[in-house]
């Protein structure tokens, strides 16, 4: 699968968060991760709770465009999020 995102989304989510989108792909790898609809905005949003390439539990919202995933954050998790993401 593709991935892509906006540039300057990217930057203002690495200092904001200092999560690295090129970084947080790796979440998708995590065959533990748990995956959530979001429907509060106008278009499909997903939310995954997973373990990026460096052992940190993360929270990445991303849509699908055009069979790419296009990330939209990424941060680290809460306590209760690690928590729902160990408990599965």
């Amino acid at each position: 699968m593709a991935y892509q995102w906006n540039r300057d989304k990217a930057a203002t989510n690495l200092r904001k968060h200092g999560i690295d989108f090129a970084d947080a792909v790796s979440v998708f790898s995590d065959d533990l991760a748990i995956t959530i609809p979001d429907e509060r905005f106008g278009e499909e949003r997903f939310v995954t709770i997973g373990v990026d390439a460096f052992g940190r539990v993360l929270v990445v919202v991303y849509t699908i465009r055009d069979d790419e995933t296009r990330i939209i954050s990424a941060r680290k998790a809460t306590r209760q999020e690690r928590q729902q993401y160990e408990e599965g």
